[in-house]
Order: C-alpha cells, then sequence, then structure tokens
C-alpha cells in the first residue's frame, strides 16, 4: 500500500525515482509525484493515474530534470480523494521542506487546527501535509535543525508512518523516519537509496538496512549514515544485511502478467519451500523446521493454537486449521486479524499464535501479534519477506520462499503457506505421536510429489480459457467445496473478485441449502470442489440440487470421475491426492479461471483497482 522511493548520491535521480515507482507498482496505487532537488530548488511533479501519466506530464513540460537528490511516491488514497493536489510529494507553507509518507496520522485533525490556528494554509485533505506543517513550525518556531524538528514533531503524533524529507535549503541531506509502515535503506558506494521494500533497488546495491519501528535515519552526501531512536535521539549502529534477490524473479519473462507468472512459478516454488525440510530417502522421510524444533516443548505443551491473518492468508489459515487439529489434536482457531485485537481475546503462556502474511509487514496482523505477545503468547511467524516488521517480532517462524510475488492477487504465496502448515502440522504430530508413523510417511512422499501434480494441471490451461470464454459476461459466480477444500472455494471467489470485478462468493457445500440455493437458475454458475478423495458423495448430491435447479456447473474433478463427469455442464480433470493435500491442487485451475476471465474482460490483472499488495495501514 503506497510506495516510496529515494535517492541521495552521485547519479541523475530522475530515472532512478522513476523506474523505482515502476517497481512499486505492484503494491496499489493510484496517484504518484516526483521531487528532484538541485541547489536552493526543486522540481516537483504530481499526477493522478498511472506512472505513465506522470511521466507524461513531465515530458510534456519541457522540463529536463537534473539534480543528485530526489524522493518519489504512489499513493494509495486515504485521507482526500484521487488527484493531483492530494498526490505526494507535500510542501510545508514556506515551500521549503518537501515531504513523503505512507501510514496514517491519527490525531492529524487536532494538529491541524491549531496549525490553522498559527497562520497555515492548506491545499489538500491529506494528513501528510499536516505532518510537513508541524514539522515546519515546531523548526521555525524553536529554530532548530531539520533532524531534531522531525524528531520532535513524531513524537507528538499518533498512528502510522513511514516517511522522506528534504529542506530545499540543503538539498544533500534526505532524513527519513519509520513507524509501523515499512522503509529500507540501500547503501552503495558513496550514495543511498530510499523504498518500500529492497526491489526498486536491487539492481544498484545488495547491502540493505531495514529501519525498525522508531528509528530515523540521517542520511547525507559523502557521509556515513547517522541512525537514532526518534524518542530520544540516542544514536544507533546501523545493521547491514546482505540481499538475497534474484532480478529475474522480478521480471514477467516471456509471460504477458506477473500474476500469469507466479502461477507457473508454483511447481517450483512449493519445491523451494520443500528444499531443506523435507528430506525424503527410501529408508527415511524426515521433517526439518528449526523454528519447531529448537520450541519443541512449546509445541507439545500448547494449550490452543490461534491463526490470525488477512484475506488470501486467513484462506491458507483455514486450511491450516484442518491440518493441525487433524493430526496434532490441538483445538485451533482462525482468526481475522482486524478484528482480533479488538475484542479482548483470551490469551494465555501456553498458547500459540501463528501470524501468517505474505508481505510480513501487514498492518493488522503485525498489531494482532504485538497484542498476543504482550499477554505471554507464543509466536510463530509465516511469512514471504526476509527482514520483515513480522519477521523481526516473533518469537519463531518459517519462510516460505516463494521469491517475490509481484501481482496483488496472491497465487504463489498462498500455496507455499498451505506447505509451511502442512509441514508443522507433520512434524508436531510426530513429537505429541498423534500421527500414524505410516500416514506420516505417506504423506511425506506425496507432498514431495505435489510440485510434479502442480505442472500436470497447468498444461490444461488453454481448456480453462475456453471455459472462461463462455462465462466471461456473467456478473456472479458461486463456489462450493466441502471440508479442507471449502477454504479453497472462499479463495476461488477471492481470487476472481480481485481480479475481474466479478462478484463471487464461497460456501461450504452443504450450506447452500441455508439460503445461496435461491440464487440458483439457468444464469449461475457454479463451481464445485469435487475431489474423489474426501466427502465425494454427499458432494454428488449438492450437485444433483443445482443441477434440479439448471444452474450451469462447473467442477473441478480427479481423473477417472465418472459420477460428477456425467452430471456437470464442464469439468476440469485434475490428479487425485490425498485428502489433506488437495488444497494444493484444487486451487490452480480456479486462480486460472480467474486469470482468464479477467484477461478476457480486458481488466488490469496485475493492479487491480482499489487494491494494495502491502496493507501497511488498518
Amino acid at each position: 500500500m503506497c510506495g516510496i522511493i529515494g535517492y541521495l548520491g552521485y547519479r541523475n535521480a530522475y530515472p532512478i525515482l522513476i523506474e523505482g515507482l515502476k517497481k512499486l507498482e505492484y503494491r496499489g496505487y493510484d496517484s504518484s509525484g516526483i521531487s528532484v532537488f538541485f541547489k536552493n530548488g526543486y522540481n516537483l511533479y504530481k499526477s493522478k493515474g498511472k506512472i505513465s501519466e506522470l511521466e507524461n506530464k513531465i515530458y510534456s513540460s519541457g522540463i529536463i530534470i537534473k539534480g543528485n537528490t530526489g524522493i518519489g511516491h504512489t499513493r494509495w488514497a486515504t485521507h482526500g480523494s484521487t488527484d493531483d493536489i492530494n498526490a505526494h510529494p507535500h510542501v510545508s507553507n514556506s515551500n521549503d521542506l518537501v515531504m513523503i509518507h505512507n501510514g496514517i496520522i491519527e490525531n492529524y485533525h487536532a494538529i491541524k487546527i491549531i496549525l490553522l490556528n498559527n497562520g497555515f494554509t492548506f491545499k489538500s485533505k491529506t494528513d501528510t501535509e499536516v505532518l510537513v506543517n508541524l514539522i515546519e513550525y515546531i523548526k521555525s518556531e524553536n529554530k532548530l535543525s531539520l533532524e531534531e524538528a522531525v524528531r520532535i514533531s513524531l513524537n507528538e503524533v499518533i498512528g502510522a508512518y513511514s516517511i522522506a524529507i528534504v529542506d530545499k535549503s540543503n538539498p544533500e541531506t534526505i532524513i527519513i523516519a519509520k513507524l509501523g509502515s515499512p522503509i529500507t535503506i540501500g547503501v552503495g558506494n558513496k550514495e543511498f537509496f530510499i523504498a518500500s521494500d529492497p526491489i526498486p533497488f536491487a539492481q544498484y546495491t545488495k547491502n540493505v538496512i531495514y529501519l525498525r519501528d522508531g528509528e530515523m535515519a540521517i542520511l547525507r552526501k559523502n557521509k556515513n549514515l547517522d541512525l537514532r531512536k526518534i524518542i530520544n535521539n540516542n544514536k544507533l549502529n546501523p545493521i547491514i544485511k546482505k540481499l538475497k534477490i534474484n532480478l529475474k524473479e522480478i521480471e514477467k519473462g516471456e509471460y504477458k502478467h506477473f500474476m500469469l507468472k507466479e502461477i507457473y512459478d508454483q511447481p517450483k516454488t512449493i519445491l523451494d519451500t520443500l528444499r531443506g525440510r523435507l528430506l525424503i530417502s527410501s529408508n527415511e522421510k524426515t521433517i526439518h523446521i528449526s523454528g519447531i524444533e529448537s520450541n519443541k516443548e512449546k509445541f507439545i505443551n500448547a494449550k490452543s493454537i490461534t491463526i490470525i491473518a488477512c484475506g488470501t492468508s486467513w484462506h491458507s489459515g483455514l486450511i491450516g486449521e484442518y491440518l493441525l487439529e487433524k493430526f496434532t489434536r490441538i483445538p485451533v482457531e482462525v482468526e481475522y486479524a482486524s478484528e482480533f485485537r479488538y475484542r479482548d481475546p483470551i490469551i494465555g503462556k501456553k498458547d500459540i499464535i501463528i501470524a501468517i502474511s505474505q508481505s510480513g509487514e501487514t498492518a493488522d496482523t503485525l498489531s494482532a501479534l504485538k497484542l498476543a505477545k504482550s499477554k505471554g503468547a507464543f509466536i510463530f511467524g509465516i511469512c514471504n519477506i526476509a527482514g520483515s516488521s513480522i519477521a523481526r517480532n516473533v518469537d519463531a517462524g518459517a519462510y516460505t520462499h516463494a521469491g517475490p510475488e509481484i501481482g496483488v492477487a496472491s497465487t504463489k504465496a498462498f500455496t507455499g503457506q498451505i506447505t509451511v502448515l502442512m509441514l508443522m502440522a507433520l512434524k508436531i504430530g510426530i513429537y505429541k505421536s498423534t500421527i500414524d508413523n505410516k500416514l506420516y510417511k505417506r504423506l511425506c512422499k506425496e507432498l514431495n510429489n505435489i510440485p510434479y501434480k502442480i505442472s500436470k494441471v497447468l498444461k490444461i490451461h488453454n481448456y480453462i480459457k475456453k471455459i472462461s470464454k463462455i462465462y466471461c459476461e456473467e456478473n456472479n459466480f458461486l463456489y462450493l467445496g466441502r471440508g479442507i477444500n471449502f477454504p479453497v472455494a472462499l479463495e476461488g471467489a477471492l481470487k476472481l473478485k480481485e481480479v475481474s470485478y466479478i462478484h463471487a462468493e464461497g460456501f461450504p457445500a452443504a450450506e447452500m441449502k441455508h439460503g445461496p440455493i435461491a440464487l440458483i437458475d439457468d444464469n449461475m454458475p457454479v463451481i464445485v470442489i469435487a475431489p474423489i478423495k474426501g466427502f465425494y458423495e454427499k458432494i454428488v448430491s449438492n450437485i444433483q440440487e443445482i443441477k434440479a435447479r439448471k444452474g450451469k456447473i462447473i467442477a473441478i474433478i480427479n481423473e477417472g470421475d465418472v459420477q460428477v463427469n456425467m452430471l456437470a455442464d464442464h469439468v476440469i480433470k485434475i490428479p487425485s491426492t490425498h485428502e489433506y493435500l488437495c488444497p494444493l491442487i484444487t486451487v490452480i485451475p480456479l486462480q486460472l479461471l480467474a486469470y482468464q476471465i479477467a484477461c478476457i474482460r480486458g481488466e488490469n490483472v496485475d493492479q487491480p483497482r482499489n487494491l494494495a499488495k502491502s496493507v501497511t495501514v488498518e
């Protein structure tokens, strides 16, 4: 959600800013802007819409932008509508200070009243313009340096932020600060890069500093980075980490869209998730998860497990509930992170919280895990991004190793999360002796075969495209599944909503009779997940009920299925697997179906409207 980019060094900043903003498009945005600084001045351009519109505005101005310091921003609207005025960067009343900001200042209105009473005026509706003017007010009233004014101002605000601010009288300094919203620093040879995540500067440097909550950094040209605590100005020693990223992973390559590439990545990404964790030989089937092994007694003696997540990660958590309860016999609840912290949850020292987030920066999930941690619970994280806020705030965890996921609609992160949850369930089950050893070995072996079986499903992509053409003009879809495939129905419906803007709902198939069946007629496509393993006869009965009401049935079935093959209008055949591994395969055709319908409708598949990849505000 929103993106920050910045540069300070010896290169021309403008191309770095523009290309960096393009690499941040996946985070979701509705306007963009840049400011490039030169001696005692700056160029500033803002535009609603895509970055290409910003580029056109700059090109049309006829001005050649040159300068070695610059900041840029992609905005996802919170305060104020989507327009050029509310876009970032924002300037102070004197036009001396220029700032970009991710997050929300919750007490901005009270601050704004104080500033209005002191003669300040405002052009935009944003909380960001309030903050930059607060910094200017404190700086001028108390005759302070910019860094001291920033520090004092941030101690007065309530909310979340990552900011970058420059004073036009000192264009060789950028001050950045963080609380809640992510920001990273790339350290090059006599140059600094700033970004919401390291992807925009990965081609320039692999040395990265992940700014922590409550920290601010002063970047000065040809000088070492100055890192401090916001609350008390204490100096800190920056920790530089080596960025491990393959630049090819953030390129589309032969694929038309990132979403399609990431769907096709899944055989490899699941192998990467299993690598070093699932060890299979002719005599042995072993699972290694260091976060569980080093906290063995915590998991063996756990009173309960609560999974907290949002969106697609919440759906993987629902699947995790089936897996963990089945194989560990520990009670499991799955909570929306956004609701968890507001209902006074009952948590104790023998409870385990599993926090799931692709980005590791999801604000609701981060807030929820901090609450649980304060009550003494043991926190285990599952995320995809090394060094992320959630990764740094948990007691133990596991990375999915899915690689950068650029498409806003999550695909490979979902299957990576399920794979980690399956490994966890099996490992804890073996520790607790709550899973039969023969079943454990069979599941390990079959889990190792899943990437091959997904590859087989991907080969029927063209057939799914034909089905998509038939139903691409529909306005509503129902998705039905039973047991562990019910969350897959929810995820399939979410994917269709996200990228095609078609209304879709997922239900447990047995719940259809309790309301949704009223919607079924000869215009209603119903997607039924109907593998042979698990509740098959009951699913067949549900399909008969749909057919009796002339609903259009698209069924996900196993190869060799006879009954549903005869009943459905269209069938998508997938390889069979163990019941508890089904979601890893049944979700693949649903991802492809959503992708193809959106493409046929001409939608922006990688950047759906109103959505953000990393939701860093509550």
